[in-house]
């Protein structure tokens, strides 16, 4: 259980961080597009935003960090239930916030805050639900050419 935990505290680090590294490069090539609009078509400016995309380093970064994210969400889904996985990472909400606060400057008001709470207070739930469920028997299953008689 604790692995799992450290996992997720590992992973929920690098989609915070993903998360404001995608912000913070959309908010740069932004205003590249607003600016476009007048001046050319709609599809033409639209390729050069996804051009902006792939030539950003802070989206490339970004992109990366919740690629990893992605994986180590991947080995928590296939290490524990998903309806037990995929609400926690909801706590990402916490470091996400934290991080939009004080590293973008965001203001976060007590409304946020208060959701964010609601947030952590169901993942706690869900973590109790899982601390008592009943563990499961493993029964060893035989590899398959040990269940077939063999050829005469």
């Amino acid at each position: 259980m604790t692995k799992i935990l450290i996992i997720l505290v590992i992973a929920f680090s690098f989609e915070a961080i993903g998360i404001i590294t995608l912000k913070r490069g959309l908010d740069r090539i932004g205003p590249h597009y607003t600016e476009r609009k007048a001046t050319m078509p709609l599809w033409q400016n639209i390729l050069k935003l996804v051009g902006e995309w792939f030539t950003n380093k802070d989206v490339l970064l970004g992109l990366l960090l919740e690629t990893i994210f992605f994986i180590l969400l991947q080995y928590l889904l296939g290490a524990r239930d998903v309806s037990y996985v995929w609400p926690l990472t909801a706590m990402s909400f916490v470091m996400t916030t934290l991080a939009a606060q004080f590293i973008l400057h965001e203001r976060v008001d007590g409304w946020r805050w208060g959701g964010v709470a609601l947030i952590v207070l169901g993942a706690v739930f869900i973590s109790y639900g899982e601390h008592n469920k009943p563990k499961a028997e493993v029964v060893p299953v035989p590899p398959p050419e040990a269940a077939q008689p063999p050829l005469r």
